[in-house]
Protein backbone atom coordinates (compact mmCIF):
# COMPACT_ATOMS: atom_id res chain seq x y z
CA UNK A 1 0.00 0.00 0.00
CA UNK A 2 1.29 3.42 -0.94
CA UNK A 3 0.98 5.89 1.93
CA UNK A 4 -0.55 9.25 1.03
CA UNK A 5 0.74 12.37 2.79
CA UNK A 6 -1.79 15.20 2.85
CA UNK A 7 -0.08 18.57 3.24
CA UNK A 8 -3.00 20.06 5.17
CA UNK A 9 -2.62 17.33 7.80
CA UNK A 10 1.15 17.64 7.88
CA UNK A 11 0.93 21.41 8.40
CA UNK A 12 -1.97 21.28 10.88
CA UNK A 13 0.42 20.92 13.81
CA UNK A 14 3.43 23.22 14.20
CA UNK A 15 6.55 21.52 12.81
CA UNK A 16 9.44 20.41 14.98
CA UNK A 17 12.38 22.75 15.34
CA UNK A 18 15.64 21.80 13.63
CA UNK A 19 17.08 20.60 16.93
CA UNK A 20 13.98 18.54 17.76
CA UNK A 21 13.95 16.95 14.30
CA UNK A 22 17.66 16.13 14.54
CA UNK A 23 17.15 14.53 17.96
CA UNK A 24 14.28 12.40 16.61
CA UNK A 25 16.40 11.34 13.64
CA UNK A 26 19.26 10.26 15.92
CA UNK A 27 16.84 8.28 18.06
CA UNK A 28 15.34 6.44 15.09
CA UNK A 29 18.74 5.69 13.62
CA UNK A 30 19.88 4.27 16.95
CA UNK A 31 16.73 2.39 18.03
CA UNK A 32 14.55 2.14 14.94
CA UNK A 33 11.02 3.49 14.51
CA UNK A 34 9.40 2.16 17.69
CA UNK A 35 5.97 3.83 17.36
CA UNK A 36 3.63 2.73 14.59
CA UNK A 37 2.41 5.29 12.08
CA UNK A 38 -1.32 5.96 12.28
CA UNK A 39 -3.27 5.64 9.03
CA UNK A 40 -6.84 6.20 7.91
CA UNK A 41 -7.17 4.14 4.81
CA UNK A 42 -3.91 4.96 3.07
CA UNK A 43 -3.70 8.50 4.46
CA UNK A 44 -1.00 9.22 7.02
CA UNK A 45 -2.56 10.78 10.11
CA UNK A 46 0.18 10.70 12.73
CA UNK A 47 3.93 10.20 12.33
CA UNK A 48 4.87 12.52 9.47
CA UNK A 49 8.36 13.19 10.85
CA UNK A 50 9.02 9.52 11.55
CA UNK A 51 7.80 8.60 8.09
CA UNK A 52 10.10 11.12 6.36
CA UNK A 53 13.10 9.94 8.40
CA UNK A 54 12.39 6.28 7.66
CA UNK A 55 11.98 7.06 3.97
CA UNK A 56 15.22 9.03 3.93
CA UNK A 57 17.25 6.19 5.48
CA UNK A 58 15.22 3.26 4.03
CA UNK A 59 14.24 2.06 7.51
CA UNK A 60 11.30 -0.25 8.22
CA UNK A 61 8.24 0.95 10.16
CA UNK A 62 4.91 -0.37 11.36
CA UNK A 63 1.47 1.07 10.64
CA UNK A 64 -1.87 0.88 12.42
CA UNK A 65 -5.34 1.73 11.13
CA UNK A 66 -7.60 4.05 13.10
CA UNK A 67 -11.06 2.90 12.08
CA UNK A 68 -13.03 5.26 14.29
CA UNK A 69 -12.72 8.25 11.95
CA UNK A 70 -15.81 9.11 9.94
CA UNK A 71 -14.75 12.50 8.58
CA UNK A 72 -11.74 14.76 8.28
CA UNK A 73 -13.07 16.69 11.25
CA UNK A 74 -12.71 13.51 13.32
CA UNK A 75 -9.10 13.35 12.17
CA UNK A 76 -8.41 16.95 13.16
CA UNK A 77 -10.01 16.48 16.58
CA UNK A 78 -7.96 13.33 17.17
CA UNK A 79 -4.74 15.12 16.17
CA UNK A 80 -5.61 17.99 18.52
CA UNK A 81 -6.20 15.65 21.47
CA UNK A 82 -2.93 13.84 20.81
CA UNK A 83 -0.89 17.03 20.85
CA UNK A 84 -2.70 18.69 23.75
CA UNK A 85 -1.36 15.92 25.96
CA UNK A 86 2.28 16.25 24.87
CA UNK A 87 4.68 18.06 27.16
CA UNK A 88 6.78 19.36 24.28
CA UNK A 89 3.91 21.53 23.01
CA UNK A 90 4.19 25.17 24.12
CA UNK A 91 1.47 27.11 25.94
CA UNK A 92 0.72 29.09 22.80
CA UNK A 93 0.44 25.95 20.66
CA UNK A 94 -1.89 24.28 23.17
CA UNK A 95 -4.07 27.38 23.22
CA UNK A 96 -4.25 27.48 19.42
CA UNK A 97 -5.14 23.79 19.28
CA UNK A 98 -7.88 24.23 21.87
CA UNK A 99 -9.31 27.18 19.91
CA UNK A 100 -9.29 25.01 16.77
CA UNK A 101 -11.16 22.30 18.63
CA UNK A 102 -13.80 24.81 19.75
CA UNK A 103 -14.16 26.07 16.19
CA UNK A 104 -14.71 22.53 14.85
CA UNK A 105 -17.22 21.67 17.58
CA UNK A 106 -19.12 24.92 17.03
CA UNK A 107 -19.22 24.25 13.29
CA UNK A 108 -20.59 20.76 13.86
CA UNK A 109 -23.15 22.07 16.32
CA UNK A 110 -24.34 24.64 13.79
CA UNK A 111 -24.64 21.99 11.06
CA UNK A 112 -26.71 19.75 13.35
CA UNK A 113 -29.04 22.60 14.29
CA UNK A 114 -29.51 23.55 10.64
CA UNK A 115 -30.28 19.93 9.78
CA UNK A 116 -32.86 19.77 12.57
CA UNK A 117 -34.50 23.01 11.41
CA UNK A 118 -34.61 21.70 7.85
CA UNK A 119 -35.95 18.38 9.17
CA UNK A 120 -33.26 16.40 7.36
CA UNK A 121 -33.54 12.73 8.38
CA UNK A 122 -30.45 11.13 9.84
CA UNK A 123 -29.61 7.50 9.14
CA UNK A 124 -27.82 5.32 11.68
CA UNK A 125 -24.21 4.61 10.85
CA UNK A 126 -22.49 1.28 11.20
CA UNK A 127 -20.71 0.93 14.50
CA UNK A 128 -17.71 3.25 14.55
CA UNK A 129 -14.54 1.32 13.89
CA UNK A 130 -16.29 -1.89 12.88
CA UNK A 131 -14.56 -4.21 10.42
CA UNK A 132 -17.70 -4.15 8.30
CA UNK A 133 -17.48 -0.39 7.89
CA UNK A 134 -13.82 -0.54 6.86
CA UNK A 135 -14.51 -3.43 4.50
CA UNK A 136 -17.39 -1.51 2.95
CA UNK A 137 -15.11 1.43 2.23
CA UNK A 138 -12.47 -0.82 0.75
CA UNK A 139 -14.91 -2.75 -1.44
CA UNK A 140 -16.53 0.41 -2.77
CA UNK A 141 -13.20 1.79 -3.90
CA UNK A 142 -13.90 5.09 -2.13
CA UNK A 143 -11.48 6.69 0.32
CA UNK A 144 -12.79 6.76 3.90
CA UNK A 145 -13.39 10.51 3.76
CA UNK A 146 -15.44 10.29 0.54
CA UNK A 147 -19.15 9.51 0.23
CA UNK A 148 -22.05 10.32 2.51
CA UNK A 149 -21.46 11.49 6.05
CA UNK A 150 -24.70 10.76 7.87
CA UNK A 151 -25.00 10.83 11.63
CA UNK A 152 -27.07 8.84 14.08
CA UNK A 153 -29.35 10.90 16.36
CA UNK A 154 -27.51 9.74 19.48
CA UNK A 155 -24.15 10.78 18.00
CA UNK A 156 -25.61 14.16 17.04
CA UNK A 157 -26.87 14.73 20.56
CA UNK A 158 -23.49 13.79 22.02
CA UNK A 159 -21.73 16.24 19.74
CA UNK A 160 -24.13 19.04 20.69
CA UNK A 161 -23.45 18.40 24.36
CA UNK A 162 -19.69 18.30 23.76
CA UNK A 163 -19.80 21.60 21.86
CA UNK A 164 -21.87 23.21 24.60
CA UNK A 165 -19.51 21.97 27.34
CA UNK A 166 -16.47 23.28 25.45
CA UNK A 167 -17.95 26.68 24.66
CA UNK A 168 -16.77 28.55 27.76
CA UNK A 169 -13.32 30.05 28.08
CA UNK A 170 -12.85 28.20 31.37
CA UNK A 171 -13.49 24.81 29.74
CA UNK A 172 -11.13 25.66 26.91
CA UNK A 173 -8.43 26.73 29.37
CA UNK A 174 -8.80 23.50 31.32
CA UNK A 175 -8.42 21.39 28.18
CA UNK A 176 -5.27 23.29 27.18
CA UNK A 177 -3.89 23.34 30.75
CA UNK A 178 -3.83 27.14 30.72
CA UNK A 179 -5.41 29.95 32.71
CA UNK A 180 -8.40 31.88 31.39
CA UNK A 181 -6.21 34.99 31.07
CA UNK A 182 -3.70 33.05 28.94
CA UNK A 183 -6.50 31.88 26.65
CA UNK A 184 -7.70 35.48 26.35
CA UNK A 185 -4.18 36.57 25.33
CA UNK A 186 -3.95 33.79 22.74
CA UNK A 187 -7.32 34.80 21.29
CA UNK A 188 -6.04 38.38 20.99
CA UNK A 189 -2.85 37.19 19.30
CA UNK A 190 -4.82 35.04 16.85
CA UNK A 191 -7.03 37.98 15.88
CA UNK A 192 -4.64 40.94 15.86
CA UNK A 193 -0.97 39.90 15.90
CA UNK A 194 1.14 40.29 12.77
CA UNK A 195 2.72 37.15 11.32
CA UNK A 196 6.16 38.39 12.33
CA UNK A 197 5.09 38.75 15.97
CA UNK A 198 3.63 35.23 16.00
CA UNK A 199 6.88 33.90 14.54
CA UNK A 200 8.86 35.56 17.34
CA UNK A 201 6.52 34.03 19.91
CA UNK A 202 6.78 30.54 18.41
CA UNK A 203 10.56 30.74 18.35
CA UNK A 204 10.64 31.66 22.03
CA UNK A 205 11.97 35.17 21.40
CA UNK A 206 9.15 36.87 23.31
CA UNK A 207 6.66 35.78 25.95
CA UNK A 208 2.96 35.17 25.49
CA UNK A 209 2.19 38.32 27.49
CA UNK A 210 4.55 40.46 25.39
CA UNK A 211 3.08 39.17 22.13
CA UNK A 212 -0.48 39.91 23.29
CA UNK A 213 0.57 43.41 24.36
CA UNK A 214 2.31 44.19 21.06
CA UNK A 215 -0.76 42.87 19.21
CA UNK A 216 -2.66 45.96 20.37
CA UNK A 217 -0.43 48.15 18.16
CA UNK A 218 -1.22 48.93 14.50
CA UNK A 219 0.07 46.18 12.19
CA UNK A 220 2.78 48.32 10.58
CA UNK A 221 4.21 49.15 14.03
CA UNK A 222 4.19 45.46 14.96
CA UNK A 223 6.05 44.53 11.79
CA UNK A 224 8.62 47.31 12.28
CA UNK A 225 9.29 46.19 15.85
CA UNK A 226 9.60 42.54 14.82
CA UNK A 227 12.01 43.40 12.01
CA UNK A 228 14.17 45.30 14.51
CA UNK A 229 14.55 42.14 16.62
CA UNK A 230 13.21 40.57 19.79
CA UNK A 231 14.71 43.27 22.02
CA UNK A 232 12.70 45.93 20.20
CA UNK A 233 9.56 43.80 20.50
CA UNK A 234 10.09 43.61 24.26
CA UNK A 235 10.64 47.38 24.43
CA UNK A 236 7.49 47.94 22.37
CA UNK A 237 5.51 45.80 24.82
CA UNK A 238 7.01 47.79 27.70
CA UNK A 239 6.01 51.11 26.09
CA UNK A 240 2.45 49.88 25.53
CA UNK A 241 2.13 48.79 29.17
CA UNK A 242 3.50 52.12 30.44
CA UNK A 243 1.11 54.04 28.19
CA UNK A 244 -1.83 52.00 29.52
CA UNK A 245 -0.76 52.58 33.12
CA UNK A 246 -0.47 56.34 32.50
CA UNK A 247 -3.88 56.44 30.82
CA UNK A 248 -5.45 54.65 33.79
CA UNK A 249 -3.73 57.01 36.24
CA UNK A 250 -4.93 60.05 34.30
CA UNK A 251 -8.46 58.66 34.17
CA UNK A 252 -8.43 57.99 37.91
CA UNK A 253 -7.12 61.49 38.63
CA UNK A 254 -9.79 63.04 36.41
CA UNK A 255 -12.47 61.00 38.17
CA UNK A 256 -11.21 62.07 41.57
CA UNK A 257 -11.11 65.69 40.39
CA UNK A 258 -14.72 65.47 39.22
CA UNK A 259 -15.73 64.00 42.56
CA UNK A 260 -13.89 66.75 44.46
CA UNK A 261 -15.46 69.39 42.27
CA UNK A 262 -18.88 67.96 43.00
CA UNK A 263 -18.24 68.08 46.73
CA UNK A 264 -17.05 71.69 46.50
CA UNK A 265 -20.10 72.65 44.48
CA UNK A 266 -22.36 71.02 47.04
CA UNK A 267 -20.51 72.80 49.83
CA UNK A 268 -20.88 76.06 47.94
CA UNK A 269 -24.61 75.53 47.73
CA UNK A 270 -24.84 74.73 51.44
CA UNK A 271 -22.96 77.87 52.62
CA UNK A 272 -25.71 80.44 51.73
CA UNK A 273 -28.30 78.22 53.41
CA UNK A 274 -26.19 78.08 56.56
CA UNK A 275 -25.78 81.88 56.57
CA UNK A 276 -29.55 82.32 56.20
CA UNK A 277 -30.22 80.08 59.18
CA UNK A 278 -27.68 81.96 61.25
CA UNK A 279 -29.28 85.31 60.33
CA UNK A 280 -32.73 84.05 61.26
CA UNK A 281 -31.43 82.85 64.61
CA UNK A 282 -29.79 86.23 65.22
CA UNK A 283 -33.02 88.01 64.40
CA UNK A 284 -34.85 85.87 66.93
CA UNK A 285 -32.26 86.67 69.58
CA UNK A 286 -32.48 90.41 68.85
CA UNK A 287 -36.28 90.38 68.99
CA UNK A 288 -36.17 88.53 72.32
CA UNK A 289 -33.61 91.00 73.65
CA UNK A 290 -35.69 93.94 72.44
CA UNK A 291 -38.82 92.56 74.14
CA UNK A 292 -36.94 92.13 77.41
CA UNK A 293 -35.61 95.73 77.29
CA UNK A 294 -39.08 97.06 76.52
CA UNK A 295 -40.49 95.19 79.52
CA UNK A 296 -37.74 96.55 81.79
CA UNK A 297 -38.41 100.09 80.55
CA UNK A 298 -42.12 99.79 81.24
CA UNK A 299 -41.44 98.53 84.78
CA UNK A 300 -39.06 101.45 85.45
CA UNK A 301 -41.59 104.01 84.23
CA UNK A 302 -44.31 102.45 86.36
CA UNK A 303 -42.19 102.63 89.49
Amino acid sequence: MEIEVKEELKAYIDPLSEDEYAALERSILAEGCRDALVLWGNVLIDGHNRYSICQKHSLPFQTVQNTRFQSMEDVYLWMIEQHLGRRSVSDYQRGVLALRKREILQGRSQQIREAVVAKVPTAPLQAAGSDAAVAADASSGDAPWEGENTMAPVAAQEQLLEAQAFNSREALAKAARLSSSQVQMIEKIQKHAATEVVAALRSGGISLSAAATVASLPEHEQIAAAQAGTDELKQAAKRVREAKRKAKADERAAHEGDAAGGENAEAGQQEPQLELLQLRQRVKELLAENAMLKQQLEQALAG
